[in-house]
């Protein structure tokens, strides 16, 4: 994790040096090579695990997040909830998530499970329609209420990112020959902004693919209502920058539905709802890909946490109308 000293110790030794695999079913007529970045091997089951020990591990060696006394308070659809629980609990800090309720049960129940204190947001924002607005205004509440408390903000904290160039290291050195492209879901920014630093820091000739969400505010969007929780966002965050992608693919909730299942029927892989996204984006663009290129895609969790949504047939037919097949059938927004 780019740490130069006290290094992770116990389970959080075991975040990152996830591994890569090479998908050879998915679009076996593409003409290029796809390799994904299996981020749910780390021990909280997402890529968040990595942003959650960077954001906290300076401010523990610095004696600034001290057990027994410290508070943490974050904002959390889920992953880097479990994420931050994982480090608080190894840590012995106590860690209040903020939540809304598109948060599945699971997640809900694996935060208690660490040790986690759930504060649940329950109407929307009325202006935005979304929930992050007013997770944001509530974690404001709680830092000025709670002595000692602190609040790492991901949408923020250059933390976030950091963890995320070494994200990239790995999926370079990982990758047979040169990569070509990369393609990662978007919400903080974290893993987009730190896969982009690493690869201009680098000079290396890699196109960025920005994968959001229909109706994400991230890259301009018309907003509108999303149901796969952390995939886009209300609100811009303070990682974004215009720059950081050389394309951006917005999916709709359906599309990512599809993708997942493609992901699962061809590649035996379980995955959530942004590696659905992820996948669709990959279909979208495939013609603009060139023969032979090297493709790299990060699925940052597990889909054992959307069993009763994306993979639940009947959740599917209520919200979508009917099972999708894992063909994508609309045209996704480009810029």
């Amino acid at each position: 994790m780019d740490l130069t000293e006290d290094e992770p110790a116990g389970v959080l030794a075991t975040i990152g040096a996830t591994p890569l695999v090479e998908l050879t079913r998915l679009y076996p007529a593409a003409g290029f090579r796809l390799f994904a970045k299996l981020e749910g091997h780390n021990p909280g089951g997402s890529s968040k695990d990595r942003a959650a020990l960077s954001m906290l591990s300076g401010e523990i060696r610095a004696g600034r997040l001290v057990a027994g006394r410290s508070v943490v308070v974050e904002s959390s659809s889920g992953n880097l909830g479990i994420g931050m629980a994982q480090v608080c609990r190894y840590h012995g800090i106590r860690f209040i998530c903020v939540v809304d309720p598109r948060t599945s049960k699971q997640n809900l129940a694996i935060m208690r499970a660490l040790g986690a204190e759930i504060e649940m947001i329950e109407h929307a924002d009325p202006v935005t329609g979304d929930y992050l607005p007013v997770r944001l205004r509530r974690i404001r509440e709680l830092t000025e209420r709670l002595e000692h408390a602190y609040w790492p903000n991901q949408y923020a904290n250059p933390g976030n990112p950091a963890a995320h160039r070494n994200t990239m290291r790995e999926i370079v050195g990982q990758v047979p020959g040169d990569l070509d492209f990369l393609f990662c879901a978007t919400s903080s920014c974290g893993t987009l902004r730190g896969c982009a630093e690493y690869a201009r820091a680098n000079d290396l000739p890699v196109t960025i693919v920005a994968v959001d969400a229909a109706g994400s505010a991230i890259f301009a969007d018309t907003p509108g209502p999303r149901l796969i929780p952390g995939h886009g966002a209300a609100v811009r965050p303070g990682h974004h920058a215009d720059d950081l992608a050389d394309l951006v693919v917005h999916v709709a909730d359906v599309d990512s539905v599809r993708g997942c299942r493609r992901l699962a029927a061809r590649e035996a892989i379980l995955a959530g709802g942004s590696s659905g996204a992820v996948v669709a984006a990959v279909h979208s663009v495939r013609d603009l890909v060139p023969r032979g290129a090297n493709c790299a895609i990060v699925l940052p969790d597990r889909g054992e946490r959307y069993l009763d949504t994306i993979y639940d047939d009947d959740w599917v037919t209520t919200h979508f109308g009917g099972v999708p097949s894992d063909e994508p059938e609309r045209v996704l927004t480009r810029y």
